[in-house]
């Protein structure tokens, strides 16, 4: 791939995972869905820039308000930054995993752009989850930590999209790439998710390493679940599957700590 095609790639990255309005990338009058499936690589790296973001909030935050009130309002940036996203995703998977008992179900729940009681328990659960792990991290630790699990997170859609195909006539992210990615793809978008989760491994190598551990074990046991009962993965659960990286990160990072 040319270099002006990974930088249209990097570009779309941005537009897909933000609501930056950059210019270029699937803007372009000439641009094809193909291009979106070369910016998966790049998730990592974007997701490491969203999360130093956040933790960059919470410390700026920190230095006027409490705890609480300074995760609230990173967690508040984070989601106008993103257009919540990913929390779509998971208030999605919880009302279709949770309420449906057919692959069809589950199907025809997910695609439902309304929130029930799974959906609504689901989200209020994940975020209350991370921001309690956030509120633990000393002030001069939330940015890298904050950003290696928004990178790590979304290195975990490609550890998914490289173990489970996506569900056939399904619209969305797993619809656009078409297929697996393959190993020299993850191993790219894995350099890209380096500096993130390096700038955390220099605090503490030893829950870095614990928490990468961690992310993969959850990742493929998502993927597991998901081949089991749908026969693959969608959009959402990819969006899912990254928040539920982030959490389990941040689990890892927090563990036995204490603001």
């Amino acid at each position: 791939m040319s270099l002006s095609r990974q930088f249209q790639a990097a570009i779309t990255a941005v537009q897909f995972l933000t609501r930056v309005p950059l210019p270029g990338g699937m803007n372009r009058s000439h641009s094809d869905r193909t291009l979106l499936r070369a910016a998966v690589v790049y998730f990592p790296l974007v997701g490491g820039l969203i999360g130093a973001f956040t933790g960059g909030v919470v410390w700026a935050a920190l230095l006027v308000w409490t705890p609480v009130v300074a995760v609230a309002l990173g967690l508040l940036a984070e989601a106008l930054l993103t257009g919540a996203f990913h929390e779509d995703a998971v208030a999605d998977c919880c009302d279709a995993f949770g309420g449906g008992w057919t692959r069809d179900d589950v199907l025809r729940i997910m695609k439902d752009s309304r929130v029930g009681s799974f959906g609504a328990l689901g989200l209020t659960l994940a975020v209350l989850l991370r921001g309690g792990c956030l509120l633990t991290i000393p002030a001069e630790e939330v940015a890298a930590t904050a950003a290696a699990s928004a990178a790590v997170g979304r290195w975990g859609i490609l550890v998914l999209m490289a173990s489970a195909a996506p569900v056939t006539n399904r619209e969305g992210l797993a619809k656009d790439v078409g297929e697996r990615i393959g190993w020299r793809e993850l191993g790219f978008g894995s350099v890209l998710a380096v500096p993130a989760v390096f700038a955390f491994a220099w605090v503490s190598p030893l829950r870095a390493a614990v928490g990468l551990v961690a992310v993969v074990v959850s990742t493929l046991a998502w993927a597991g679940y998901v081949r089991r009962r749908i026969g693959g993965v969608t959009g959402d659960c990819l969006g899912c599957g990254c928040y539920l990286g982030q959490c389990v990160f941040l689990l890892a990072a927090t563990a036995g700590g204490g603001r």
